[in-house]
C-alpha cells in the first residue's frame, strides 16, 4: 500500500506553480524589452552567445528539482508487512441532507456548507469507529460503505452537492431502511446512525422506522442545520440568482423542523443536537454517547511496517540542480560550429 507519511507537506508544490507564473512573466517581460532595440537577427549579431533555448531548459531542471523535493519532502512510502490487526470499534453512518433547501442561507455560509464542515469535524472525532456516508433528499444513495478511511470518508463529505439528487424531499425513512441494510446482519449492537437535516418536508413513516430500527438495536443522532426563522431558497437561472416561489408567486421560506428532529432521535433511542450550538460541543457529545455504545470485535489486515523512498526523489533533485549550476545561458560552441545531422 503505497502512502505519503507527511501528505500535508504536498502543499509545498504551490511553490512550482508560483515559480512557474513569475518565469514565465519574466521570460515575456525580458523577450518585450530585447524586442524595443530591434529584431532577432540585428541581436543574434550583438549577442552571438545567447540562447533563446537554455534559459527555459534551465527552468525546467530547476522547476523538476523542486517539484522532486517538495515530493520527497512528504516521504512517499510503501507497505512492506502486512499483519492481522485486532480492533474494537462501532460501526457509525452518516446521513447528509442534500435537499435544495439546505441552500438556504440562514446560517452561514449555508446549511449545506454548514453541515459539511461538521461532518467533516465528525469525521475527525469518531476516528477509530467504521464510517460509513448516505446522501440523501428525495431517495437516500450509499456514497461510501463502513471504512476506517477517514480521508475518503471527508472527501466524499467535501464533495457533496444539491445535484447528486435526481429527487428532492426529505426522505428520512428510506435513509433508516438503507442504513439497517448496510450494517452487517451480525451486527445487532454495535451501531448508530447520525442524521445531520433541517428536516423540512419529512416523510411520515420516519419515527415508526426509527422505533423499528432501535428495536434492531440502532441508534439514531440527528443534527439539526437552520434556523427556526428560516430563509428563502436559492437557485442559478440562466446565469442569475434566483429564489425558489410557490404557485402564487410568493418566496418559499424553508424552516429547520427541531421539533420532529427531536421526536425521531427520541424513536430511535437517540439524542438531538442543534448545530447552531458549538460544533465541536456537539461533537464532544456525540463522541460520549457512542462510546457508550458496545464496541465489537473486529480483524482486519493492515500494513504495520512502511519503507520510505524520500532519499531518492531529494537525491535525483540534487542531480538535477547540479545540472542547472553547470549548464550556461550561452550557445553550446561545439554544437553550434556542427552540423549534428551530418553521418
Amino acid at each position: 500500500m503505497f502512502r505519503f507519511e507527511n501528505i500535508e507537506h504536498l502543499y509545498a508544490l504551490l511553490t512550482v506553480l508560483i515559480a512557474g507564473l513569475a518565469f514565465l512573466w519574466y521570460f515575456t517581460y525580458r523577450k518585450n524589452a530585447m524586442q524595443q532595440l530591434g529584431s532577432w537577427g540585428s541581436l543574434e549579431k550583438l549577442i552571438p552567445g545567447y540562447s533563446k533555448s537554455k534559459p527555459i531548459l534551465k527552468f525546467g531542471f530547476m522547476g523538476l528539482a523542486l517539484t522532486l523535493i517538495c515530493v520527497g519532502w512528504a516521504n512517499p512510502q510503501w507497505g512492506s508487512k502486512k499483519e492481522k490487526v485486532q480492533s474494537k470499534s462501532v460501526d457509525v453512518f452518516i446521513a447528509l441532507d442534500i435537499s435544495n433547501s439546505m441552500l438556504a442561507e440562514d446560517v452561514r455560509p449555508s446549511r449545506l456548507g454548514q453541515a459539511q464542515k461538521f461532518g467533516e469535524e465528525l469525521v475527525k472525532g469518531l476516528k477509530g469507529e467504521r464510517i460509513g456516508l448516505i446522501l440523501f433528499a428525495g431517495n437516500a444513495y450509499l456514497q461510501m460503505p463502513l471504512t476506517s478511511d477517514y480521508a475518503a470518508a471527508a472527501l466524499f463529505i467535501k464533495s457533496a452537492n444539491t445535484g447528486l439528487a435526481p429527487t428532492q424531499g426529505t426522505a428520512i425513512s428510506e435513509v433508516i431502511d438503507l442504513a439497517g441494510r448496510s450494517f452487517s446482519e451480525d451486527n445487532k449492537h454495535h451501531k448508530a446512525l447520525v442524521i445531520i437535516t433541517d428536516g423540512e418536508n419529512h416523510d411520515d413513516s420516519a419515527l415508526v422506522k426509527a422505533a423499528e430500527a432501535s428495536d434492531s438495536g440502532m441508534l439514531i443522532f440527528t443534527v439539526g442545520v437552520g434556523s427556526a426563522e428560516g430563509a428563502r431558497i436559492p437557485f442559478d437561472f440562466n446565469g442569475r440568482r434566483a429564489f425558489k416561489q410557490d404557485k402564487s408567486g410568493q418566496a418559499v421560506i424553508t424552516k429547520m423542523n427541531p421539533e420532529m428532529l427531536t421526536e425521531l432521535a427520541t424513536s430511535g433511542n437517540g439524542t438531538y443536537f442543534n448545530l447552531q450550538e458549538n460544533s465541536q460541543k456537539v461533537i464532544n457529545e456525540l463522541r460520549k454517547r457512542i462510546d457508550k455504545i458496545e464496541k465489537r470485535d473486529i480483524e482486519q489486515r493492515s500494513f504495520t511496517e512502511y519503507n520510505s523512498y524520500f532519499q531518492y526523489f531529494i537525491g535525483f533533485a540534487i542531480l538535477l540542480l547540479l545540472v542547472d549550476l553547470l549548464f550556461s545561458y550561452r550557445k553550446n560552441q561545439w554544437i553550434k560550429n556542427r552540423d549534428i545531422f551530418d553521418v
